[in-house]
C-alpha cells in the first residue's frame, strides 16, 4: 500500500512538474524571450528592442488572442492544440499573421537580424506544416520553437548559448511526460527547429 501510495504521488509530481515546464516554455514565451534577445543585441539596443515588441506582436500576442479564441469558441480544447486537424488550420492562419509583421519591417526598414529573426520563424512554420498538413503527424512545436530560439541567440551572441540546448530536451520531456508527443516528434521539431530558423537566420545574418 505505502508503494502504490509512493508511486502515485511520484507520478503526480512529475506532472506538475511537466506541466509546469510545458506551459512556462510554451512557444508564445519562447519568441518573447528570443525577440528581446536579438532586440538587445541591436547597436541601438532601444530601438531593437521596439522591433522586438513588433516581432513579439505578430509572431505571439495576435496568435495566443487567435488560439483563446478558438479556445472559447470550441475549436480546441486547450492552447496547446492537441487535435493534429485543428493545428493544420492553425499554422497557416500563424503565418499570415507573422508575414504581416514581416511586411510592416520591411516597410520601415527594420534592422536585418530583426527582420531576419521574423523570417526564421515563418520558414520555422512553413517546414512544421509539412508534417502536419501532409502526414498528420503531430511534430512538437514547443522542441521546435526552442531549438530554433536557441540557434539563434547563438548566432547572435556567441557559441557559448548552445551550452543551453539541453533545455530542449527538458521541454520534450515534459511533452513526452503528458503524453501530447513521441519521442520520435519532439527529436524532429527540435530538429527541424534549429536547422530551419538557424539555417534561414544565418544566411539572412551574413556579413552583418
Amino acid at each position: 500500500m505505502t508503494s502504490t501510495t509512493t508511486s502515485t504521488a511520484t507520478a503526480v509530481e512529475e506532472n506538475r512538474t511537466a506541466r509546469l515546464i510545458t506551459d512556462g516554455m510554451e512557444p508564445r514565451n519562447v519568441i518573447i524571450l528570443v525577440s528581446l534577445g536579438v532586440g538587445l543585441a541591436q547597436d541601438n539596443p532601444l530601438t531593437g528592442v521596439l522591433w522586438a515588441i513588433e516581432a513579439i506582436l505578430f509572431a505571439a500576442a495576435i496568435p495566443m488572442a487567435y488560439i483563446k479564441f478558438g479556445m472559447r469558441t470550441g475549436m480546441w480544447d486547450d492552447r496547446h492544440i492537441g487535435q493534429v486537424q485543428r493545428r493544420k488550420l492553425l499554422i497557416p492562419v500563424i503565418m499570415s499573421s507573422v508575414a504581416i509583421g514581416i511586411g510592416g519591417m520591411v516597410l520601415f526598414d527594420a534592422p536585418r537580424a530583426m527582420l531576419a529573426l521574423v523570417l526564421a520563424m515563418l520558414a520555422t512554420l512553413a517546414v512544421l506544416l509539412v508534417p502536419t498538413a501532409l502526414w498528420k503527424w503531430k511534430i512538437s512545436v514547443h522542441t521546435a520553437v526552442a531549438g530554433g530560439a536557441l540557434a539563434m541567440l547563438a548566432l547572435t551572441w556567441g557559441p557559448f548559448v548552445w551550452l543551453a540546448y539541453p533545455l530542449v530536451a527538458v521541454i520534450g520531456w515534459s511533452r513526452i511526460s503528458l503524453r501530447d508527443h513521441t519521442l520520435a516528434q519532439t527529436m524532429a521539431g527540435a530538429a527541424a527547429g534549429t536547422v530551419a530558423a538557424g539555417l534561414v537566420f544565418a544566411l539572412l545574418t551574413a556579413g552583418h
